[in-house]
């Protein structure tokens, strides 16, 4: 699933047509969407039934449930699913739910095809809230309170269900094989797309469909199903269900080395360790303690303290106009970034104004070139960004602006800070701050964390989200990654500044005030560690406002420096900007394992990467930390409570550890 260098866009949405009771039919597959007799029934009898639920998730034995689908649709079997999961006592497993789907219906026909369902109502609205933009690619939606995890991938099952078997990892309880007829969309009813279907199941995994084609029948069998006929629902007079009898072996990546693949798989711990309190391991501790483990988190100074210490910062993404994993995970990690917040705002968990609010960001542009070519492909994701004239900008942000550029309507700003303590406020996290530098040590299957001589903590797993610190751990010490100085200045609020209404990002950026002061800046200085403010640093910072802002010049300049405070921190960033996300290699064994890359760096090796057992790395988040912590830690999370991550193969790669260790094999640097 790799998009490099294609001309970016977003997916094609579904063409409707409505009939008069309100229902909706694909023009493109000319087919209906749910039963017209009752949808609701047909969907409890055919997938709930089907698969034996919702009797199974009382007798289940692991801690989530996954439900895999090909066609989200209207999303009507997702809320049928979620409204029996919530009728059951809270004992329940997790619903972990995978769906598919090519031409995803925009939010508007969403909403307007749900109103058909007033008993569903109310799982709807939150749905509806969440649902995701018509990007390209992973979309995860967290819903009660996390319990209910909905993985949307705006793909074709085509390709997608071959990259979430290609990890060899066992994933789904119980099949919804939905989509349109085999005969009005054949492409999802492939011998090959059941063979993948069949590799991603759980023993004793289930399946229900609609279909009764013998074609269907006979392609499942071959799969690996035992499958039984049973009446269908309404006018349907038959329809398959069944259960997984062989599991197929996943399909084989011709191109790729599967060194991401770890060769042991561990159990899921009920305890584990997160070395430091920034965003990354505050996230990180949030994400493993709503799914149930016991989670010690551990920070050398204060909470939020170093880079995650600004009293500002801006929830950042950019456009492109070719995808490329950069420029992929920017925008997924953005739009989970910013529901996120959104929820934590809703739930109380974050003040408006006092922490932080999501009133937009305008990024100064003085590229017409490549405006002009996203014009056309951002029609339909207005509500991702916009391009706007100077007169617009002006309009939304409150001041006069000199320059086109793009509108992000779900951007704003936050405090770090105040973000780390509300995510931290869990039962099953423990927090101790303060304690030193801590050090870790790997002893009987556990990982023992040390400081100051005395034993904080031990657990099967431990986590290292210690940003420019992370290399201190004699196990991660290759890793490449460097620091960032970056100075912000708090600018006291003027008149002319007094009416900004959303964040502006320039060479730099500033933000509503808060509590007086704007925040502004940051400077961008490599391999200084420097923390002491400096007065070049102020005024590097007051020139780029006063290009980006020309009428502000005059009162800009006018500032003593010398009075002015700010603060100086330091950003951990890898080579590629992207953040350092994933397992810990063995170092010695991966140079051994994949030592052929040197010679050939298009070589396949038909090896998995050996990893330290339990060791895991959150790092290098840069100046995006913010944007790009929520779904670092949802991938982490996922990855050891062995869930279905929420990102492609591709870009899960693209952010692996190991991916340092073998570009500098392929490169003979190493």
């Amino acid at each position: 699933m790799n998009r490099d260098n294609l001309p970016w866009r977003g997916v094609t949405p579904a063409a409707l047509h409505w009939s008069e009771n309100g229902s909706p039919r694909s023009m493109t597959f000319d087919d209906i969407y749910y039963s017209q007799e009752n949808g609701v029934k047909e969907s409890r009898h055919v997938y709930l039934n089907g698969n034996g639920l919702p009797q199974r998730w009382l007798q289940h034995p692991r801690n989530h449930f996954c439900v895999g689908e090909t066609g989200f649709g209207t999303g009507l079997n997702f809320l049928v699913t979620w409204q029996a999961w919530r009728e059951l006592p809270a004992t329940r497993p997790d619903l972990h739910y995978i769906s598919v789907e090519k031409h995803p219906l925009t939010k508007q026909d969403l909403t307007r095809a749900l109103s058909s369902w007033p008993t569903l109502a109310a799982l709807a609205q939150p749905l509806l809230a969440a649902y995701p933009a018509l990007l390209a690619g992973q979309h995860r939606v967290l819903l009660d309170d996390g319990r209910v995890r909905l993985d949307l991938w705006w793909e074709d099952a085509v390709t997608a269900l071959p990259d979430l078997a290609s990890r060899a990892l066992p994933l789904i309880d119980a099949w919804y094989l939905d989509g349109f007829a085999p005969a009005c969309n054949p492409s999802i009813w492939t011998g090959p797309l059941l063979q993948a279907a069949a590799s991603l199941c759980r023993p004793g995994a289930t399946f229900g469909t609609f279909t009764a084609a013998g074609t269907v029948r006979r392609r499942l069998k071959n799969a690996g199903f035992a499958v039984d006929k049973v009446p269908g629902y309404g006018r349907k007079r038959e329809c398959l269900r069944g259960v997984i009898d062989t599991t197929a072996a996943p399909p084989t990546d011709t191109k790729r080395s599967p060194w991401d693949i770890p060769d042991a798989t561990l159990t899921r711990p009920k305890h584990i360790i997160i070395i430091g309190g920034g965003l990354a391991g505050c996230a990180t501790a949030a994400a493993l303690a709503k799914r149930g483990l016991s989670v010690t988190l551990l920070e050398q100074s204060t909470l939020a303290g170093a880079g995650s210490g600004n009293d500002q910062g801006i929830l950042y993404t950019r456009l492109s106009r070719k995808h490329s994993a950069l420029a992929d995970f920017a925008l997924q990690s953005f739009q989970f970034a910013s529901t996120f917040y959104h929820h934590m705002f809703l739930k109380g968990e974050l003040t408006p104004q006092r922490d932080g609010e999501l009133c937009g960001s305008f990024q100064q542009s003085d590229n017409a070139k490549e405006m002009e070519a996203l014009s056309d492909p951002l029609i339909g994701l207005e509500e991702v960004a916009q391009i706007l004239n100077p007169i617009q900008a002006s309009d939304l942000l409150g001041i006069e602006q000199p320059s086109a550029g793009y509108w992000y309507p779900r951007s704003g700003w936050l405090r770090p800070a105040a973000v780390c303590r509300a995510l931290l406020t869990h039962d099953n996290i423990h927090v101790i701050d303060n304690c030193g530098a801590v050090t870790l040590h790997h002893e009987d299957n556990q990982w023992l964390a040390l400081a100051n001589g005395q034993m904080l903590a031990s657990a099967q797993c431990a986590v290292v989200a210690t940003g420019t610190e992370t290399t201190s751990i004699p196990e991660l010490d290759w890793l490449p990654l460097q620091s960032i100085r970056g100075q912000v200045t708090q600018l006291p609020t003027t008149e002319a500044f007094s009416t900004l209404r959303a964040a502006l990002c320039h060479q730099g950026y500033i933000a509503p005030a808060w509590e007086g002061n704007h925040s502004i800046g940051a400077t961008f200085t490599i391999g200084d560690d420097d923390n002491e403010l400096c007065v070049s640093d102020h005024n590097e910072n007051l020139a780029k406002l006063a290009n980006a802002v020309p009428n502000c010049r005059d009162e800009l300049l006018s500032f003593e420096v010398n009075q002015l405070e700010g603060r100086v921190g330091l950003r951990c960033a890898s080579p590629d900007y992207l953040p350092t996300v994933g397992p810990a290699p063995d170092k010695a064994q991966f140079l051994n394992d994949f030592e052929g890359l040197r010679k050939n760096a298009k070589h396949r090796i038909e090896k998995k990467g050996r990893y330290l057992p339990g060791l895991y790395v959150n790092a290098a988040h840069g100046s995006r930390g913010l944007t790009s912590t929520p779904i670092a830690a949802e991938l982490l999370a996922s990855m050891i409570c062995q869930e279905p991550v929420p990102l492609s193969r591709t870009l899960s790669r693209a952010l692996s550890p190991a991916r340092f260790i073998i570009r500098d094999l392929s490169r003979n640097r190493m």
